[in-house]
């Protein structure tokens, strides 16, 4: 039996978090699964959320180089994570490589390059169900597909929640990131009215230079009225929020009272009756959620997660969007990384410290076998 090196986390009940790399066993693939050697697999914030948690990253210790990392979770947090606690918990959502070896019913696949995700990615070696993986285009590299799940098909969800729930047009934040760069060529190319909200003036150069309309720079004296600005010219009721805490959705929300107000043929106390919604799908901002309520009563604010998506969305039109991804993971889904690492240098103090900022144009590669 094949083994494989594989990054686990794991927190005590005291709040002591390790990171560590073991030594797995890979089974043998049974009927419909296939062995995967995995050479591509990305960092995305959902990773870094199982891998470090709430972990306060200052406090990291490094205990075996290249192989085992501590770090101690602040007190008043360590309740949140205890549903997890003394579990060796395998991570990364998702990754590409070559299949391997296969069992019945999935030999077509070997050879393949396949994209997938099915968690503990952070392996060499994974045995997965064939169905969930994406069968890549001939030519399509490992690190082209590394990312060919959790963006692309994100963005996509965000399109079609717009229309399944009859809005006109969305706003999006930390919109420099390659999930907002592939969210404004799918608006582009499909005509959806999209306000993309960042924090830094070369992210509304860059965001321009792709094509965009409108784009916001929250660190602007004008923000607020170059949001309402847009928000009026749009019409977009819809938003998607990546930073989660401060106080950002609550301004969204009331720019789109305030859009809403300026087209409306009465004043109503109630607020507008266009209904308004923000939908938070990341935690970049770890701060309280602050709402201000200057929105009226018709609004929302709630959670938005691709797997509960994707069971709404139904198993035919899922398939149609993987399809698209395959076909333009070169174009419009296309990732970019600023480093490349292997599993060992994932449990570098330096590369943790930096690749847990999350920062913008940042974005971590991992390549087991490098």
């Amino acid at each position: 039996m094949k083994s494989s090196k594989q990054i686990k986390s794991n927190v005590s009940s005291q709040g002591l978090l390790t990171i560590s790399i073991d030594e797995v066993e890979v089974p043998e693939p049974k009927d419909g699964e296939v062995i995967i050697k995995v050479q591509a697999t990305p960092i995305n914030p959902s990773d870094v959320g199982l891998l470090v948690g709430p972990a306060d990253v200052s406090s990291l210790k490094v205990i075996e180089p290249g192989s085992k990392v501590e770090m101690q979770i602040p007190e008043g947090l360590i309740r949140s994570v205890s549903a997890r606690f003394d579990q060796n918990l395998p991570v990364g959502n998702e990754g590409a490589g070559i299949v391997e070896a296969a069992g019945k019913g999935a030999e077509h696949l070997i050879g393949k390059t396949v994209g997938v995700a099915g968690g503990a990615m952070y392996s060499e070696y994974r045995c997965l169900p064939s169905m969930s993986c994406l069968e890549m285009n001939e030519g399509t590299t490992p690190e082209q597909a590394a990312s060919c799940f959790v963006n692309p098909l994100t963005a996509l969800g965000m399109v079609e929640t717009m229309r399944m729930e009859n809005h006109q047009g969305l706003v999006h934040t930390a919109a420099a990131s390659n999930l907002g760069q592939m969210l404004i060529k799918i608006c582009s190319d499909e005509e959806v009215p999209l306000v993309n909200v960042v924090r830094k003036e070369e992210h509304v150069d860059l965001l321009k230079s792709l094509g965009a309309k409108y784009v916001c720079n929250s660190s602007a004296d004008t923000f607020m009225e170059d949001l309402v600005d847009a928000l009026v010219e749009t019409g977009s009721t819809l938003g998607f929020d990546a930073t989660g805490g401060g106080k950002l959705a609550g301004l969204i929300l009331t720019a789109m009272e305030i859009a809403a107000n300026k087209t409306a043929t009465e004043y109503s106390r109630y607020g507008s009756d266009k209904f308004k919604q923000v939908y938070i799908y990341g935690g970049l901002d770890r701060n309280p959620t602050t709402l201000t309520r200057s929105f009226g009563f018709s609004w929302g604010l709630g959670g938005w997660l691709l797997t509960p998506f994707i069971g709404r969305v139904g198993q035919e039109r899922f398939g149609e969007l993987r399809k698209k991804v395959a076909d333009e993971i070169d174009s419009t889904f296309k990732s970019g990384y600023s480093n490349v690492i292997s599993l060992e240098d994932a449990l570098e103090e330096n590369n943790i410290l930096a690749y847990t900022k999350q920062a913008t144009g940042k974005k971590y590669l991992i390549k087991p076998d490098a």
